[in-house]
């Protein structure tokens, strides 16, 4: 079962080329499976299948649509619980020292509490293990689900396999909190900038020491970078835009 927290963790990435070139040799190793006919890997094979046909270009728009570009929809976990707060800062440093003491190393590209990576951590740990940690996140996972299937998104089927493995209920009323709060429009770019030059958080509170580095400026960067690949495989992808706007 171990298999459903990397299969997510690897839907749940950004779709690159060569994430899309793998996905039928995993569909292939997923559909041979025992475990096949599980709920959890019969909804992440429909979105491993849907990504894998889909353009790749296209499903990279997608994604950035999002998950990059709705902070209501963001993969960074502690985005939904502490917002741009300094308890994030130390969230941060606390699930760090959880990888540290794991022996799992991660990329300094991205915050320990970018959902893939945990999901990636999860799948190192026992199964019994993997369970708890998934549960202390359910009311955020059962929160982005809820908001992807009112965007009828495909993805939704990625947190709903969360969900059956996790083989618990979140607690409702957190849910509630998450979901209460308003949905941004990825398509406002104005609200996206203003989004991009509010107050930073930093690891370690006030202090100047253990600054891990802004969330936000790391989202834009990867954002952009993820932009000018788009760009050097489809130069004509800005002046498709422009028309569409």
């Amino acid at each position: 079962m171990i298999m459903v927290l990397k299969t997510a963790s690897i839907l749940l990435s950004y779709p690159s080329q060569e994430i899309h070139q793998a996905l039928p040799g995993l569909i292939g190793v997923l559909e041979s499976g025992n475990q096949s006919k599980d709920k959890e890997t019969s909804l992440l094979i429909e979105l491993a299948r849907n990504i894998a046909e889909g353009d790749l270009y296209d499903m990279q728009e997608r994604y950035v649509h999002l998950f990059d570009r709705t902070r209501s929809l963001s993969l960074h976990l502690f985005e939904h619980v502490h917002g741009e707060s300094r308890d994030r800062g130390q969230a941060m440093v606390d699930l760090m020292s959880v990888y540290e003491t794991g022996g799992f190393a991660i990329n300094e590209r991205e915050l320990p509490d970018y959902l893939p990576l945990f999901l990636e951590y999860a799948s190192t740990r026992s199964e019994q293990e993997a369970r708890e940690l998934l549960s202390q996140t359910l009311h955020i996972i059962t929160a982005m689900r809820e908001r992807l299937k009112k965007r009828k998104s495909i993805y939704a089927k990625a947190f709903w396999a969360l969900e059956k493995f996790a083989k618990s209920k979140p607690d409702a009323s957190l849910v509630e909190t998450i979901l209460a709060r308003p949905e941004d429009d990825p398509d406002d770019l104005e609200a996206l900038d203003a989004i991009w030059e509010e107050e930073v958080v930093t690891f370690g509170g006030n202090s100047g020491e253990g600054d891990c580095g802004p969330d936000r400026m790391q989202r834009q960067i990867r954002a952009s970078q993820r932009k000018a690949d788009n760009l050097e495989k489809n130069p004509n992808a800005n002046a498709v835009q422009r028309e569409a706007r």
